[in-house]
């Protein structure tokens, strides 16, 4: 898909003379694939969870977070496709701007496909997305282990997945995610207090 495309709801839906969000247009290289999760304090607080896939942040709201125990079955609602570039914002997006709100890098990282056919064969990512089931090893600095990604409701708006940590070596019953507020950028070490707060006095 053209990039242009493939942004084009995204670009729609910002005015980049108000925002401080990046237009993109960046084309991905030949490492692997690259994740981020960012705390969002827009009208409802929530975590943004993106998967580079080619060109584009695949990209999911997920209203409690990844979660690092396996007995938490968290919602995530896809929404447009983000620019690469996209996994290094962290600020504040102008009120009455779509998603007007605080922006942190909760964690970031790289992450390795693992979906596989019936048959044991290895499937492409984005073919495993358009089936409706994709897992994948994530190296964050702080979600680590296999996740999976499924689709329980497909349709139009109404489309919606489930994210759900593997049984593996980093799991953690009981922890869950932290809480948000007082959550920490894995960029700047910041809360979405102290971002809101510095933009105010800038």
């Amino acid at each position: 898909m053209a990039d242009h495309d493939a942004l084009g709801r995204y670009r729609g839906k910002r005015d980049f003379t108000r925002t401080g969000e990046p237009r993109g247009g960046g084309a991905g290289g030949d490492e692997e694939p690259h994740f981020v999760v960012q705390i969002h304090d827009a009208r409802r607080l929530h975590f943004d969870f993106r998967l580079q896939v080619g060109d584009v942040l695949k990209s999911w709201a997920v209203p409690k977070g990844p979660s690092t125990d396996p007995r938490d079955k968290r919602l995530a609602v896809p929404t447009e496709d983000h620019p690469l570039e996209y996994e290094d914002f962290e600020g504040v997006i102008a009120r009455g701007e779509y998603g007007g709100g605080t922006v942190i890098v909760w964690d970031h990282g790289t992450y390795r496909p693992r979906s596989h056919d019936r048959r044991g064969r290895p499937v492409p990512f984005d073919e495993s997305l358009d089936h409706g089931h994709a897992t994948f090893w994530l190296n964050g600095s702080k979600l680590r282990g296999e996740y999976a990604l499924t689709r329980f409701r497909g349709g139009g708006d109404e489309e919606a997945w489930l994210l759900v940590k593997a049984k593996d070596d980093h799991a953690e019953t009981g922890h869950g995610t932290p809480d948000p507020h007082r959550a920490r950028s894995a960029h700047s070490g910041r809360t979405l207090r102290q971002v809101a707060d510095e933009a105010a006095e800038s």
